[in-house]
């Protein structure tokens, strides 16, 4: 098994491999010109980024800066999925963001790990494990999701929380580490925030 095989199967690898070096670098120009796009430049940024990226569906919008370890090239986006300013993508491996799914400022996806033991640090080896995140989640501010994570549909995760485990559908989840607070109920349906009615005569379906 290769090197770059190894990338994608969770095993330990030596990411400083030149042919990975080399490639990663490539992805990384594209990544740079991405973010020197102008406000403006809404159509030359997603014909950028379905070249960056492994998979984009349409209505998808990323706002720069966009920072990831491949510049996408591990990245399975659905589509309507909108990303506000510094979305960090560790995309050593693939990540997976279903349909309509929403990130705060600073949200850290993370697919990459190194082990614990500190020979093995020190010679730089690293493994990468996969995450999905369902479709129709809502990432707040700050958030950071680990290695090997999944995340059901419908879900809310809380601005600041960490997520060490899985979560599964229609949940909100807060804190460091995220644990479910509630599930999306009938509450939700009267109440958009605090005391806030919906006013549902003024909303298009």
């Amino acid at each position: 098994m290769t090197e770059k095989e190894k990338m994608h199967n969770c095993e330990l690898y030596y990411p400083n491999d030149d042919e990975i070096m080399k490639e990663q670098l490539l992805c990384l120009e594209k990544l740079y010109d991405y973010n020197a796009t102008r406000p403006i430049e809404a159509e030359k940024r997603t014909a950028m980024l379905n070249e960056m990226f492994a998979e984009i569906g349409d209505g998808c919008y990323i706002e720069p800066p966009f920072h990831a370890n491949w510049g996408g090239k591990h990245v399975h986006f659905g589509r309507d999925v909108y990303a506000n300013f510094n979305l960090t993508l560790v995309d050593d491996t693939h990540i997976y963001v279903g349909d309509c799914t929403m990130f705060g400022p600073n949200v850290t996806v993370a697919t990459a790990g190194h082990p614990i033991l500190p020979e093995l640090r020190e010679k730089l080896y690293q493994y990468n494990a996969a995450v999905h995140i369902g479709r129709n989640c809502w990432i707040g501010a700050g958030a950071i999701i680990l290695p090997g994570i999944t995340i059901g549909n419908n879900v809310v995760v809380g601005a600041g929380s960490v997520v060490t485990k899985d979560l599964p559908d229609n949940v909100v989840a807060v804190g460091n580490p995220c644990k479910i607070l509630r599930e999306v109920g009938e509450h939700d349906k009267e109440y958009f925030f605090k005391d806030k009615k919906i006013d549902y005569d003024n909303i298009k379906f």
